[in-house]
């Protein structure tokens, strides 16, 4: 995994508390997901508001600001449809920090506005560091040509390296992203072809099984080394 914890910009600190309340008026969170939110999140704080007053990076088309947030939890579990309620109030991308017994781990999906609507967000599914002390050291940001270009380097940060850097490859964000949602389906296929294998006593059906798993295991290593997609970055 590609370090991803940065140090953002002094300018851009922000640092203030937003209360759950805020968040449930605005992402229509129901009594299910209100309970998550009592019982995970202990305190979150806007901490960076990185925009172009505050990085001297201009705005792309796309992202005219990007938001850290700082999510301080009860345990060392955060349910997905957490993010997603704040994504859905927040109508900015967004960059997740989790702190938790001294510990860190940074999160986020890629959120553009929707084609059909451009006041509604689309989130991809949620990418994530392992867990770093807190004191882990911080990088400097992506030198960038402006907030779009750095949003999908903020956001390569959290995919597994072979697939952030596979060679020869140029990519947009969202191809990219669009990949490694690919990738995950196919490693879920390939477990469950596994899983079928280990189960199966009959050896004409473990031959059919095994032919099954390296076809799926073949497309696997195609998708994490996908080939060339040329594309522009972030405009």
């Amino acid at each position: 995994m590609t370090a991803a914890f940065f140090d953002y910009p002094k300018a851009a600190a922000f640092g203030r508390v937003v209360p759950k309340t805020r968040i449930y008026e605005h992402a229509g969170v129901g009594t299910a997901l209100r309970d998550l939110f009592v019982t995970q999140v202990d305190q979150i704080v806007w901490k960076y508001k990185l925009a172009p007053e505050t990085t001297n990076l201009a705005a792309s088309k796309a992202v005219s600001e990007i938001q850290v947030f700082g999510i301080s939890l009860r345990t060392g579990k955060l349910d997905e449809e957490v993010l997603r309620a704040i994504d859905r109030a927040i109508p900015f991308p967004l960059m997740f920090e989790l702190s938790w017994s001294g510990k860190r781990q940074a999160v986020a999906a890629f959120k553009r506005p929707s084609d059909a609507d451009s006041a509604k967000w689309v989130v991809s599914g949620y990418f994530s560091t392992d867990w770093a002390p807190d004191d882990a050291a911080r990088r400097p940001l992506p030198v960038a040509l402006n907030l779009g270009s750095l949003y999908d380097d903020l956001l390569t940060a959290l995919m597994p390296k072979a697939v952030a850097e596979a060679e020869h490859i140029v990519e947009d964000i969202q191809t990219r992203v669009t990949r490694m949602e690919a990738i995950r389906a196919k490693t879920r296929e390939v477990d469950r072809i596994k899983a079928r294998l280990a189960r199966e006593k009959q050896f004409n059906k473990r031959v059919a099984i095994n032919a099954e798993l390296r076809a799926a295991r073949q497309e696997l290593e195609r998708l994490s080394g996908a080939a060339p997609v040329i594309a522009a970055r972030n405009e």
